[in-house]
């Protein structure tokens, strides 16, 4: 027998198929997204209609003909209803952005962060989010949902922070503490919040908003004082089975080279992290050849169509990713093989903060089986009796 949880399900599986049929495909109409979704015409009609009135969709532009009956008008979009907040909680920053749907930024505010204490942490950002939301609201526009992105390793099943060592965290379950700040500050409590590592949000920024077509798989490498990647593998967002997938920054690029601050020896990090380029004096040319060696091994491994490299190192010094492209290349060309492109992020410093927004999105787009799901799972498993 089929329960009405089976058929809400049902029902925003079908809403979701929509939406990222018309967000790939701008302009679509009613009956194109029939025949592309295989809903039935009065479902496709049903559920435009309320994604019409929830602010999800547009009608956008004159009646024209698709050579599928009488003419229909084009659907898009919304940019003029609702909205997303991310949040990038860094050393000594906090980030929040609100951007559209289809990933513009329309408010972007930053704040030093002098205390990594959770709870002062947790106090700071709700703060950031509420400024944020009322200037949302002044605008005339709804949250549709929140992201949050630290730099660390984040349990999937669980949402706890397993280890961020520069902000000196281990197993810090911050959502709880950080939705009742939220609370506090008058912020929706039925907004759905978010948490991810910086670099996967970053990678689903990237993804999310693209302007292309197709950049699937996807890899983020972040270069800051730690080193990172975030994969988008088979439109979504690929972490492992515990959330320690692309922890690039401790594979080792040498054996027996410097050592690293985890205590071994030759990790990407110890060739190519913000502090080592420091102590080079600004000469980036050594660690670009190994930057070049990373990302060779990420696109051997992955074969993706696109690589973003990103974060503080790459800010500060352009010519460290042009020469990582060199390389590259010339491995490329004595393979005989096309690289895959290489590019530096579309939102510059907000990537991590505009990427946890996407998650949100990422997250409602995709309703089987996400991580807020696999979170309730997780809780209800532990409150069963025996």
């Amino acid at each position: 027998m089929k329960t009405k949880g089976d058929q809400q399900l049902v029902k925003r599986i079908n809403r979701s198929v929509l939406l990222r049929l018309v967000r790939a495909q701008p302009g679509l109409s009613r009956a194109r997204l029939a025949a592309q979704s295989g809903l039935t015409k009065s479902t496709v009609s049903l559920l435009v209609r309320e994604l019409l009135g929830d602010g999800w969709l547009d009608e956008a532009g004159a009646s024209v003909a698709d050579g599928m009956g009488r003419p229909s008008t084009p659907l898009h979009i919304s940019v003029g209803v609702r909205a997303l907040i991310g949040v990038e909680i860094n050393i000594g920053i906090v980030r929040v952005v609100c951007v559209s749907l289809q990933g513009d930024v329309l408010h972007a505010d930053a704040e030093a962060l002098d205390d990594h204490a959770p709870p002062v942490v947790c106090a700071q950002v709700a703060r950031r989010v509420a400024a944020a939301h009322r200037h949302l609201l002044a605008s005339g526009l709804r949250l549709s949902g929140i992201g949050v992105g630290v730099p660390g390793t984040v349990d999937d099943a669980t949402g706890v922070i397993r280890f961020a060592p520069n902000l000196g965290w281990r197993n810090v379950n911050l959502l709880p503490g950080l939705t009742d700040a939220l609370a506090g500050e008058g912020v929706p409590a039925d907004i759905d919040l978010q948490l991810q590592n910086d670099a996967d949000a970053a990678a689903l920024g990237e993804f999310e908003f693209s302007d292309g077509e197709g950049e699937d798989p996807l890899i983020f490498v972040s270069c800051d004082v730690g080193v990172g990647a975030g994969i988008v593998l088979n439109d979504r967002l690929f972490t492992g089975a515990r959330g320690m997938a692309g922890e690039i920054g401790h594979t080792v690029l040498q054996i027996d080279g410097p050592r690293c601050s985890c205590g071994r020896l030759g990790c990407a990090e110890a060739f190519i992290s913000s502090r080592v380029l420091e102590q080079a004096g600004g000469d980036t040319s050594r660690a670009a050849r190994y930057l070049g060696m990373l990302l060779q091994n990420l696109w051997v491994t992955f074969e993706p169509r696109a690589i973003v490299v990103g974060g503080k190192s790459c800010e500060a010094h352009p010519e460290f990713l042009r020469g990582a492209i060199d390389t590259v290349a010339r491995y490329a060309q004595s393979a005989g093989l096309a690289p895959p492109v290489i590019r530096a992020p579309r939102y510059g410093a907000w990537t991590p903060a505009v990427g946890a927004a996407a998650l949100a999105l990422h997250e409602y787009l995709r309703p089987l089986r996400s991580n807020a799901d696999a979170r309730r799972e997780r809780s209800a498993s532990a409150e069963s009796p025996a």
